[in-house]
């Protein structure tokens, strides 16, 4: 166990041979994946919205 705490202690090398699998931070690459859930769920809204107006006439 201690070869664990001491692997999650230490930083990245600064020239690493493979690449993070799981990126820190948010960075320009992140900026898209967070507002896809934004744009699908107001996409559902406004479907639901034109559903209900046809619905009612």
């Amino acid at each position: 166990m201690a070869d664990d705490d001491e692997f999650y202690r230490s930083d990245r090398p600064d020239h690493p041979k493979l690449p993070e699998d799981r990126p820190r931070g948010g960075g320009p690459e992140d900026s898209g994946q967070s507002r896809k859930p934004t744009w699908m769920i107001l996409g559902a809204v406004v479907v639901l919205i034109v559903l209900l107006a046809l619905f009612m006439i």
